[in-house]
């Protein structure tokens, strides 16, 4: 079993000394002196108010007003993130927001002959840029990310916890740069204001009462009980 020391806990909870450590010398499993989980390494994702970038296989319904035969036609995007409309030709989707698809199809329109075109994009589904939200919650399954979503946000996007659910048992896995990374949160003490409510990202695993993902953190958790902070801890491959 790992054994964590009550030295090492000091250092995981007040940073006394710079870089991680690993927990109870296992190469395996490491903890991150931080209190923030790192955010992917993805230039779009660095935005805080950063809008939806449509990618691959993402369903789009386009209506453009007072043309009939252009009205609430749904679209889906191809591997390449290439739609192709009537009048407007194969647009390149990939990587740009709705609203600039929309320009994108007026401007092309107009050059048509179509007078004042006035076009909504609207996202009708996503499997591009989802999050896994599973365990102790009413609805598991995958939900799109639009905009700035936070892990309460992920948690009532899937209805909630279940009626018995371990709200101090709640783990979000990440993985940055290659790495795989783990962080226990306590949503009582999110709600409480003792910590920010983390913001979740494209490809985040949110595990709600799981047991089996706590145990990560057990030997920590054994010695400060009181989860005042998001724990963080870093997972190495075996190869």
């Amino acid at each position: 079993m790992i054994k964590l020391t009550s030295s090492l806990i000091a250092l995981v909870f007040l940073s006394a000394c710079a870089g991680p450590s690993a927990l109870g010398g296992s190469e395996n499993i490491t903890v991150m002196e931080s209190s923030e989980l790192p955010a992917p390494d993805r230039s779009d994702l660095l935005s805080e108010s950063r809008p939806y970038l449509i990618g691959a296989f993402d369903k789009l319904i386009i209506d453009v007003f007072g043309i009939e035969e252009l009205s609430e036609k749904e679209v889906q995007t191809d591997a390449s993130g290439r739609i192709s409309f009537p009048l407007a030709g194969v647009i390149e989707a990939a990587g740009k927001t709705p609203g600039e698809i929309e320009e994108e199809i007026e401007s092309r329109l107009r050059s048509r002959y179509v007078r004042d075109p006035q076009v909504t994009v609207n996202l009708k589904e996503t499997v591009s840029q989802v999050i896994t939200v599973d365990g102790q919650v009413k609805k598991p399954g995958l939900y799109p990310v639009v905009g700035k979503m936070t892990l309460m946000r992920a948690v009532a996007t899937a209805e909630g916890t279940a009626e018995f659910a371990k709200l101090d048992d709640v783990v979000i896995f990440r993985t940055v740069k290659g790495q795989q990374l783990a962080a226990l949160y306590n949503l009582k003490a999110i709600r409480r204001g003792n910590y920010q409510d983390p913001e979740v990202f494209a490809n985040d695993v949110v595990v709600v009462g799981d047991s089996q993902a706590r145990r990560l953190f057990k030997d920590a958790l054994q010695i400060v009980p009181l989860l005042t902070t998001p724990l963080i801890i870093a997972l190495q491959n075996n190869n």
